[in-house]
């Protein structure tokens, strides 16, 4: 702008007019939409030094300033507050992104307003876009609206001038099942979010001061014409200079539902465990206190319940053999769980009986615990142990049955008590196999020696150590151990004869 221009009396009064309403930047249009003056901060509002670089018309500044409204749309080129006042429009509070179209990465927000200034005559002479930079409210703005709708916390904000909510976040959606325009604009009367509060005077007064409103637990109507168990807060905040206040909520029904399951679940488990007839222990698992007995077991072991509850399984030491006690809780704590393991078991009077322990981990009140089933099986193992001694002497000369015999008298001389986690069939070198393999056919050690061409001795070498690994103690024994884990069907082989 020339000398001669700034002195004349009538721009002088432009001037003055437009230092009046000047709120932050200044552009000074011609009638003609020439772009005639901009103050520095304008030029700074736009990335630029120098008012050549803002273009010299409006047509040439949206050809290098790419402009969108807030809600992310372009602002069409007719639109630009640029080009609105050069028809002579007056506005106010226009916000837009303005972003230079040669380099995209830089974005500005402004807040635009328009002046048309008159000459002595009342005629239009000058005009004048006045702009605030208020890049970094919107981004305040922007981060506040992300983190409130990413927030998985039920939320509305009510306005506390009219009471009316503004916004609401997709969690107090699902949770209620209103859709968006039922809530925004409504207001605290139409959807009284503290009418079911349990301190429901003292909430409406805090929101009536705009003062924080404590937790407290609420019924909230739902869009389906029922009412869900929430705890509600309030916590006073300003919002686009407004004063508002946000409510939030914690949905009770999932809790309130789990915990009644749980009730349930327990109310079950305690009938279940104190009316079974067969014995139920319940230890820590770290210390093996034991913490809860039934009946059955106090009357099975002839313990009053205040020698048992509270001390630990060595203190009451009714497992007969502690190495047998070390074996059963190390494979426990290994896997987890048991199912029915042979186990000496001793009463308060020294009686000693026979035990099928089964066992499995649970969570009592978060703490791991042992709970252990202890079925009596006494009379049964006397029978099948007469039993088994039967067939041990029949099966000394097994030599004149026949292999499906033995085999019969095998898996009658199962037991069906399942022993704790030993040597597994792998373990067997394979020439240890094959001679196991032979052994369930009932050969002796000569017929096996001549099977696999070794010499008698080498093959009572291996007979010894198949014994040792398997920890039986005779041919039936092993062959026994062999058929309850299905080996050797009448299509096996030892490797030398395949």
């Amino acid at each position: 702008m020339s000398q001669d221009v700034l002195t004349t009396e009538t721009n002088r009064r432009q001037l003055q007019q437009i230092i009046a309403g000047l709120s932050d930047g200044v552009i000074l249009l011609e009638l003609d939409q020439t772009l005639l003056w901009a103050n520095d901060a304008a030029l700074a509002m736009h990335g630029v030094g120098q008012i050549g670089d803002l273009g010299a018309n409006a047509k040439e500044y949206a050809k290098r300033f790419a402009l969108r409204y807030r809600n992310n749309h372009p602002v069409p080129v007719d639109n630009y507050p640029i080009n609105r006042v050069a028809r002579g429009e007056t506005f106010s509070d226009v916000l837009v992104e303005v972003t230079p179209i040669d380099d995209e990465d830089r974005t500005w927000v402004h807040n635009v307003r328009s002046m048309v200034l008159a000459d002595s005559s009342g005629e239009p002479e000058s005009l004048v876009l006045i702009m605030d930079d208020v890049t970094e409210w919107a981004s305040a703005e922007q981060r506040f609206e992300k983190t409130f709708n990413a927030n998985p916390a039920p939320a509305v904000i009510c306005r506390l001038s009219d009471l009316r909510y503004i916004k609401v976040n997709p969690g107090f959606l699902e949770m209620t099942g209103y859709a968006r325009d039922q809530v925004i604009g409504c207001s605290t009367y139409e959807l009284d979010v503290l009418e079911g509060a349990e301190n429901k005077d003292l909430a409406k007064q805090r929101l009536r001061e705009g003062a924080t409103i404590p937790q407290m637990q609420a019924e909230l109507k739902v869009a389906e014409g029922g009412t869900k168990q929430v705890i509600v807060a309030g916590q006073p905040l300003e919002l686009n200079d407004e004063a508002c206040m946000l409510f939030s909520f914690v949905d009770m029904e999932p809790r309130h539902k789990a915990e009644v399951a749980l009730r349930q679940s327990e109310e079950r488990f305690a009938k279940a465990f104190r009316l079974t007839p067969v014995p139920i222990l319940v230890c820590n698992a770290s210390d093996q206190v034991v913490m809860d007995v039934n009946e059955a077991f106090l009357d099975t072991f002839a313990y009053p319940s205040e020698e048992v509850l509270g001390k630990t399984l060595m203190e009451i030491d009714f497992i007969h053999d502690k190495a047998a006690r070390t074996k059963l809780f190390a494979a426990l704590e290994k896997t987890g769980s048991l199912d029915r393991v042979d186990v000496r078991m001793r009463k308060k009077d020294a009686e000693e009986i026979d035990c099928a322990v089964s066992a499995d981990t649970v969570n009592i009140q978060n703490n791991p615990c042992y709970l252990l089933v202890l079925m009596d099986v006494t009379e049964r193992k006397r029978t099948e142990l007469e039993l088994v001694s039967a067939i041990e002497e029949v099966m000394k000369d097994a030599s004149w049955f026949s292999r499906t015999l033995i085999e019969k008298l095998a898996n009658v001389k199962h037991v069906n008590s399942p022993k704790l986690p030993s040597v597994s069939f792998t373990d067997l070198t394979a020439r240890e196999r094959d001679v196991l393999g032979l052994i369930c056919e009932g050969l002796a050690d000569k017929e096996i020696a001549a099977r696999l061409k070794l010499a008698p001795n080498t093959v009572r070498n291996h007979v010894s150590t198949v014994y040792s690994k398997l920890d039986v103690h005779s041919r039936s024994e092993a062959i026994v151990w062999a058929r309850e884990r299905g080996l050797f069907s009448s299509e096996w082989r030892p490797k030398s004869q395949r």
